[in-house]
């Protein structure tokens, strides 16, 4: 059996701990027995998103974003696809700067969208920009 990996739960943000191995068989949250995996972008807030980064063994790709943003809403179509091909290996959430100005300001979000990838719960890579669904992945991906 494999090391077991803390993976947050998108639906009710309790830590779960799965056997490594197991990540690709759709495992289930303890808690509340909903997917741990959904290939779909989480949508974080500013009371869970350090929950998520901070105790998720697998690494956590973060589109910064607003609403009102163009090239944000013309990238959310491929983010949603890149999330499906990163699952379960890395967990892919969203965080709306408009609603979360103050984790926007900490992390020092200048521009918009920004991806930003963690691991361990330390901030390792950043890039600025509309990416395609290749891109994304390409770049998370070498970064991980």
């Amino acid at each position: 059996m494999s090391d077991p990996k803390h993976i947050v739960c998108p639906h009710c943000d309790a830590v779960n701990r799965v056997p490594a191995d197991k990540l690709g068989e759709h495992p289930a949250c303890g808690k509340c027995k909903q997917p741990l995996f959904t290939a779909h972008p989480v949508e974080l807030n500013e009371g869970n998103f350090m929950r998520h980064i901070g105790n998720s063994d697998i690494p956590v790709l973060v589109d910064f974003w607003a609403p009102w943003c163009g090239p944000c809403r013309s990238m959310a179509p491929a983010y949603e696809q890149a999330a499906q091909r990163l699952e379960p290996g890395m967990r892919v959430v969203k965080l709306d700067t408009e609603q979360a100005q103050q984790l926007g300001a900490q992390f020092n979000i200048r521009s918009i969208p920004t991806l930003a990838l963690f691991k361990g719960g330390r901030e390792v890579a950043r890039q600025a920009g509309a990416m395609d669904a290749a891109s994304i992945v390409a770049w998370a991906t070498s970064k991980a």
